[in-house]
């Protein structure tokens, strides 16, 4: 009898584990084995030819340290998460706040601000660089119609990095605002009525009502916003490939040039070490400094 009843309590634990086990194996993996795998390369040199891999301890990252394209790569995708993710996270939600109104053609609209992110960062690259060619491209087009001289967008140091910002900003928008426009149409329209009723403004009700709310949401946009920041390589490689002079060189694009063109894995695990540090870093980080305000404590 008791064997029959710990049977019967144990039954719902194991099922919900065999559930789970998919998940977890996938996650195994694809996540975590790679993982440890990049942390014990980043300990061994690359293995050449008939000559294995052996231990080199921290050598890999003390070689980190005297690197400028490190540092350089680093520095830029600082800037880049700077000038992409409060800029994003900032226009998601006006587009969300404007079609979640009562407008005409809210549909369409809606549609328009979803495209870019329907569309592959591949063709992305290629319609931006139509807009950015010097001279001919639609940017320059519009800026000679009131006198201004052509500028090479992509070739300067100074605008390079910029206007991949603004690339990145114009594609994940649109995916961030369905996030916050989800938010939106699941509360509840009576603590608007209410706060109307007492009196309040549009924008008193937007700052302590609306904003308040929709911090789960602002907390879950910010880390993969910052986590698609600091992932960002396939716009580099077609738009610039870090060029010119290193200015556009983000942190993993230097890990796919370390790795893959210079086929130096050892030192490319390392640097893979660094960039899962720094992400687990900002992750905490931000669910620490946006904890209360997420759960009003």
């Amino acid at each position: 009898m008791p064997d029959r009843r710990l049977g019967s309590q144990l039954a719902p634990h194991v099922h919900g584990w065999l559930l789970l086990l998919p998940a977890v194996a996938l996650l195994a993996a694809f996540t975590y084995f790679p993982a440890v795998a990049a942390l014990w390369s980043s300990l061994h040199s690359t293995p050449k030819g008939a000559r294995p891999a052996r231990f080199v301890g921290l050598d890999q990252y003390a070689a980190m340290v005297d690197d400028p394209v490190f540092w350089q790569s680093l520095w830029n995708n600082v800037l880049f998460a700077l000038g992409t993710v409060p800029l994003s996270v900032a226009i998601a939600l006006l587009m969300a706040l404007w079609v979640n109104g009562r407008i005409r053609g809210r549909t369409a609209l809606r549609m328009a601000y979803f495209t870019p992110t329907m569309l592959p960062m591949i063709a992305v690259a290629n319609i931006w660089l139509f807009f950015y060619t010097p001279g001919y491209g639609l940017i320059d087009q519009v800026l000679g119609l009131f006198g201004l001289p052509d500028t090479n967008w992509l070739g300067s140091p100074a605008t390079a990095l910029p206007a991949l910002m603004v690339v990145t900003v114009w594609k994940e928008a649109g995916f961030f605002m369905i996030f916050y426009l989800a938010a939106l149409q699941a509360m509840p329209p009576s603590l608007r009525e209410a706060a109307m009723l007492e009196g309040a403004g549009r924008w008193c009700i937007f700052r302590r009502v609306t904003l308040p709310l929709l911090m789960p949401t602002t907390l879950f946009v910010l880390v993969n916003a910052v986590i698609n920041a600091f992932r960002t390589v396939d716009l580099v490689v077609v738009m610039t490939r870090g060029g010119p002079d290193n200015a556009t060189a983000l942190l993993l694009y230097h890990i796919y040039e370390v790795g893959f063109r210079y086929w130096d894995t050892g030192y490319a695990a390392a640097l893979t070490t660094v960039l899962v540090v720094i992400l687990v870093v900002l992750a905490i980080g931000q669910f620490v400094y946006l904890d209360r305000k997420v759960h009003y404590r």
